[in-house]
């Protein structure tokens, strides 16, 4: 995984909280290489704002996709399964924020029926995981969407998928 993703310290981090009962990290995987992930965070937020307004909803963060497999399905595979995942587990509803210079993943999230939450952006801290194991923290402003898990959206039912 970290050969292919690079990140060693934020999987540290990620593998640690998920074995605390924090979270949980989806890895999409093609035989023994790492395409992208996703982790789901269970805990509550760490901003206030979705503390309020969102209390108890599952949150994805960092999904990624290895840059050469990009527009391929991948990122959208790593939604479904932590979608089917947190449907599973009883939630009713998941949120992301998305950073305002990343266009092309709000056209990935709203195509799959995610929608801006109507509470305004939020600020959010970017952890930035360095080589040398330190951690840079970075303000970012962030859309905030979601997307209900017990009602399927047009484009799935067009797929024949969840």
């Amino acid at each position: 995984m970290i050969r292919a993703l690079g990140q060693e310290p934020y999987f540290a981090d990620r593998l640690a909280l998920q074995d605390s009962g924090h979270g949980f990290l989806l890895v999409a995987w093609e035989a023994e290489r790492a395409l992208g992930d996703v982790y789901v965070w269970l805990a509550p937020a760490e901003e206030p704002e979705l503390r309020t307004h969102l209390p108890g909803v599952a949150l994805l963060t960092h999904l990624e996709v290895v840059p050469q497999r990009r527009n391929q399905g991948i990122g959208t595979e790593l939604l479904r399964a932590a979608e089917e995942r947190l449907t599973a587990m009883g939630h009713e509803q998941v949120a992301l924020g998305v950073g305002l210079d990343n266009p092309s993943a709000q056209r990935l999230y709203r195509r799959h029926g995610y929608e801006e939450w109507p509470h305004g952006k939020v600020g959010t801290t970017q952890v930035v995981y360095r080589a040398d194991g330190e951690r840079e923290l970075r303000p970012e402003l962030c859309r905030i969407m979601v997307r209900r898990l017990n009602h399927h959206h047009p484009h799935d039912r067009a797929t024949g998928q969840r």
